[in-house]
């Protein structure tokens, strides 16, 4: 009789496991919502050794769309316009992001289509809210190429603090590195890429305690061009600290090729802020801030024909970010940029304003 119990309450259990499924698909609705950011800015710039330059570009308008097919079935997306205007190999149309998204569980998803490299901070969220500048920190456009997209697909997932990401994508055209550029010059940007060699990237972040965040990625490809290859290995450390009114971040990775005339590109940055609107009542936030710098594109080199030294920059920036609302940011920044070989400095004064909803 027991059995008998035991098996008619399985089958009432799993009656409602199935009846509670049904219920949540049938009173699921889809949802397509759009969202975006974007960025005006004024640079001022001065040389050591040429004219200075004052511009205004408004450099980013980005429109966000996401679909929900189910509650576990999502599309995303991301079109970009870049400086306003496109014409004559100036300005850029790029699409992103484009990928569908299958989240069965909390520790494990899977994303195709064109996704973001795992790589960094900034490389992922880059919206002008979140972080301080008015432009992106150069060590992510020196050693980390912010943005960094293609075409792949990646497994994702989070539990108990930690988050993990193993990514595959299109690999970069190594005859297009430079000792100037690193690899920026490499990526495709998912255009009709060559598929023969993928670039791999595994990136984990724990949650060490409430409002710290640490992590670090590891990235491999044999970058591919016409007629050569290049074997590189990128790997990045990163933190960042966000509690009772304190914001740090901090960011370091070397890139290291198995041939040409670099050996190793080396980076790294920190950032250090406080909100002072909590020394006073104010609804707007306000958030000076800190940076220090430093990268080298041509670290070690095997040829004597180039002078590391001529690669490398140290800057140190004083700004502020005023948040009148969240999603409203108001930035100025000043920064002196001197390169180690001839102390040639670049001084700028930026203003900015950017938005995210």
């Amino acid at each position: 009789m027991n059995k008998i119990n035991n098996l008619k309450f399985s089958l009432l259990i799993f009656i409602f496991a199935i009846l509670t499924v049904n219920a949540q698909d049938d009173f699921f609705t889809p949802t397509t919502t759009v969202g975006g950011y974007g960025e005006l800015h004024y640079n001022n710039n001065t040389f050591t050794s040429k004219k200075a330059e004052k511009k205004m570009d408004f450099h980013r308008f980005v429109l966000f769309f996401s679909h929900s097919f189910t509650e576990k079935w999502s599309f995303k997306a991301e079109l970009e316009i870049e400086h306003n205007f496109v014409s004559g190999g100036n300005g850029e149309v790029e699409l992103e992001q484009a990928y569908i998204s299958y989240l069965p569980y909390d520790y494990l998803g899977f994303k195709a289509g064109v996704v973001l490299a795992p790589i960094g901070i900034i490389n992922e969220i880059h919206e002008p809210p979140t972080f301080f500048g008015v432009e992106r920190p150069d060590y992510h456009n020196a050693i980390i190429p912010t943005t960094w997209f293609g075409n792949g697909a990646a497994i994702f997932g989070s539990y108990k603090g930690l988050e993990y990401t193993f990514n595959v994508m299109e690999g970069l055209n190594n005859e297009k590195f430079t000792p100037a550029s690193a690899l920026r010059s490499g990526r495709r940007k998912g255009y009709m890429p060559d598929a023969t060699d993928f670039m791999y990237s595994l990136r984990a972040d724990y949650t060490v305690i409430p409002g710290l965040k640490a992590g670090a990625s590891v990235t491999y490809n044999k970058a591919r061009g016409d007629s050569t290859t290049m074997e590189f290995n990128l790997v990045e450390l990163h933190a960042q600290f966000r509690k009772d009114g304190f914001h740090a971040v901090a960011e370091g990775a070397q890139i290291s090729y198995n041939s040409g005339r670099v050996e190793s590109s080396t980076g790294y940055y920190f950032d250090l802020g406080y909100e002072i609107n909590r020394l006073f009542k104010s609804e707007w936030k306000f958030i000076p801030f800190v940076r220090y710098s430093s990268y080298n594109t041509a670290s070690s080199v095997r040829t004597n024909t180039l002078n590391p030294d001529s690669y490398a920059y140290n800057q140190i920036m004083f700004g502020i970010n005023i948040l009148p609302v969240d999603n409203v940011v108001i930035k100025a920044d000043f920064s002196s940029k001197k390169r180690k070989s001839d102390d040639d400095e670049t001084k700028s004064f930026n203003l900015g304003v950017g938005y995210m909803f």
